[in-house]
């Protein structure tokens, strides 16, 4: 993979000491080898930085790429109708081919505005198109099948067997966890609890711990989604999910809108982790969850777009702004500041993610995922002695992001990407979401 010299940038590192300084970094292969103000040697590429900003890449922590090519069409909808009225049926017309270009266009989209690692949930069949998607891209992903073995209301092309779900489940981690040195790897992934029998969640549990992998789901995102939870299993989401031992540190959940007290000190006690999706969570009208008080107890929290269903883009940035903005309506104006958030988009993701130790800062000897921002517009002027954090977080848009690294390679450069072909995509795109059209 050679060697990659970025010189002159202000590199805000997001390490334990929130450094920030103007120098240079070099990578060696897919790792941070050295980072200071001066760095002189032969490397093999040679990016001037200077006058840009360079960041650890975003890690969103709850995406669906499957989604994507669903955008716009299921707008105004609460969550429980958005699902059975326009996204199941959409998933059911899936074939191989829409969820390739499905998840090449959102990975497409997560990787031109800054995003180096997502945590990503498929739908139920075809989620091979999809790692296939993955690989060809560059993006360092977890991800799984969907897992859906109840509900009257789940169309029977998405209502699997309880055994036939879990083998596929188990096929798909064989094959795909740790490919790419690593930078793919496998988690199990039960839609919620409404969709899923205990069997199923029982057999996750048990499956999670012996391949020690992530377990991805829904959790308490609509208090209709709680109320249906609470008449079939007799207790609150993660209250059920405790009971049933799911409740560990290798659990993600997405949304966590609406937690009891006794659900909080549950995810505090267990380590599980939470993602935060405030776009998504306010298009559905789900609610605004408690970010602030989950971090003052020191849980783990990500930030996620969800799909394109139900924010309409991937954009980490505005995800960023959201997440300080809707905070300070209720919490007060000092609440969530940019410093905050920045880090739940970096060092929080990866905490969440469990690969603190690999990603998230820009330290030697993690992996190089990281971004090159150019903030040289009006949007984001005055620089003069202007806080780096605010003009990230509140003024940065994705037309900034100039340079994407992922595992040493390079994936965007002067704002092209390197690995996806946009215009066979966006055409392909266009002609799956016709076809499927047709099937629903």
């Amino acid at each position: 993979m050679g060697t990659i010299l970025l010189k002159g940038a202000q590199l805000v590192t997001m390490n334990a000491e929130e450094d920030v300084f103007t120098g240079d970094l070099l990578i060696e292969d897919n790792k941070i080898k050295e980072i200071a103000e001066h760095i002189d040697v032969q490397a093999d590429q040679v990016i001037d930085a200077q006058g840009k900003v360079l960041l650890p890449g975003f890690i969103q922590t709850h995406i669906h790429l499957c989604q994507t090519l669903f955008r716009g069409r299921a707008d105004d909808l609460e969550l429980m109708d958005w699902l059975r009225q326009r996204i199941w049926p959409l998933e059911a017309a899936h074939d191989e081919e829409s969820v390739y270009y499905s998840a090449m266009l959102g990975l497409g989209e997560l990787i031109s505005s800054g995003t180096t690692t997502i945590l990503d949930m498929e739908t139920v069949h075809h989620t091979d198109s999809a790692f296939q998607a993955m690989a060809q891209s560059g993006i360092r992903v977890i991800s799984g099948k969907v897992m859906m073995d109840h509900g009257d209301e789940v169309p029977e092309p998405l209502r699997e067997n309880t055994a036939t779900s879990l083998q596929q489940s188990v096929d798909l981690l064989e094959k795909w966890n740790g490919f790419g040195g690593g930078r793919i790897q496998y988690a199990f992934c039960p839609r919620f609890v409404v969709s899923c029998t205990e069997e199923l969640l029982v057999e996750v549990r048990d499956l999670s711990n012996k391949y020690h992998v992530k377990v991805h789901t829904h959790a308490s995102e609509n208090r209709g989604e709680i109320e249906l939870v609470e008449h079939e299993r007799g207790m609150r989401n993660i209250v059920y999910l405790d009971h049933i031992g799911l409740a560990t540190p290798r659990l993600v959940l997405a949304h966590c809108v609406w937690l009891s007290e006794e659900e909080k000190e549950i995810i505090r006690k267990r380590g599980v982790k939470v993602t935060h999706c405030p776009g998504s969570n306010m298009k559905l009208s789900s609610g605004i969850a408690d970010i602030p008080d989950l971090l003052n107890r020191q849980i783990a929290v990500g930030i996620g777009a969800d799909g394109a269903p139900c924010n309409n883009n991937l954009d980490m940035f505005q995800e960023m702004r959201l997440t300080a903005l809707i905070q300070k309506v209720p919490h007060g104006p000092t609440v969530m500041d940019a410093r905050t958030v920045l880090r739940m988009a970096t060092m929080g993701g990866a905490e969440v993610l469990g690969m603190s130790k690999e990603i998230g800062s820009l330290e030697v000897g993690k992996k190089a995922d990281l971004l090159l921002l150019d903030l040289d517009d009006f949007h984001t002027y005055p620089s003069y002695e202007t806080d780096v954090y605010s003009r990230v977080v509140y003024s940065a848009t994705r037309s900034c992001v100039d340079t994407v690294i992922i595992d040493g390679s390079i994936v965007l450069q002067n704002r092209k990407i390197q690995t996806i072909d946009r215009g066979i995509v966006l055409r392909e795109s266009d002609k799956s979401i016709a076809r499927l059209m047709k099937r629903i």
